[in-house]
């Protein structure tokens, strides 16, 4: 009992961690929704992505057969891969364009929110289902129990739920904030399309760069906002002054 609930911490916190690819994808991709749609974006999203990553943990065989070559050494993981990391890195790009030259800055996606809102849920489910295939891989490594591999894929869904909606609006109202979190889809991309090579990327390469940018943004809203606040209690003291002395 006490192994299975290692393995089970083990797989829950490798989870989260992959997790971090999950909300980034998922800030992005809904926040060209009207804000009364992105929550159930978020949830439908998940939930789909959630249902076919556990049905990809009960047929790990199948998995297996995707990374047997198909034509000379790639496979059809090595094809996912490839095209999950170009449709990244293009739409990161497309965004980082779009929010610098602010286009449609102030426009959502209205014209068709149906047709949006699905299109999100699938957007979200499919590049979840990219991330899946090394994330399942893994898991079968370090164990063949698969309600312990369901019970850390759950538990780590039950979290990207609680922390996607504030990540999510956090990043859409700081412009700054959406740019990294595009940056880091483009990373992302470019070692999804590397891997599909058959190139592989230590994660800590990966995850330390980013936890660092990410710090340093932080602090440099932090002190853009608390400069702010300055600015403004001073302009109201000296409001206040000349109230006075009229």
């Amino acid at each position: 009992m006490a192994d299975y609930l290692a393995t089970l911490a083990l797989l829950f916190a490798l989870e989260l961690v992959l997790g971090v690819d999950n909300i980034v994808v998922i800030s992005i991709v809904v926040s060209r929704l009207p804000a009364e749609m992105r929550q159930k974006a978020r949830m439908l999203g998940l939930a789909l992505a959630l249902v076919l990553r556990l049905l990809m943990v009960l047929a790990f065989s199948w998995l297996l057969a995707l990374s047997k070559p198909l034509v000379g050494t790639m496979s059809i993981r090595d094809f996912v891969l490839l095209g999950g990391g170009g449709f990244l890195i293009w739409k990161a790009v497309r965004e980082i364009h779009e929010t610098v030259e602010l286009i449609d800055e102030d426009a959502p996606e209205v014209a068709a929110p149906r047709r949006a809102l699905l299109s999100a849920v699938a957007t979200i489910a499919l590049l979840d289902l990219v991330f899946a295939i090394d994330s399942v891989v893994t898991a079968f490594g370090m164990t063949e129990q698969i309600l312990v591999i369901w019970a850390a894929v759950v538990l780590s869904f039950v979290v990207l739920l609680f922390f996607a909606k504030p990540v999510g609006e956090f990043i859409h109202d700081n412009p700054t904030f959406k740019i990294l979190a595009l940056s880091f889809l483009i990373t992302i991309g470019i070692v999804l399309i590397l891997e599909g090579f058959h190139h592989e990327v230590p994660k800590a390469y990966i995850y330390l760069p980013m936890a660092f940018a990410t710090v340093v943004q932080v602090l440099q809203w932090r002190f853009h906002r608390n400069k702010a606040r300055k600015l403004m209690a001073a302009r109201e003291g000296a409001r206040a002054e000349d109230g006075e002395a009229g």
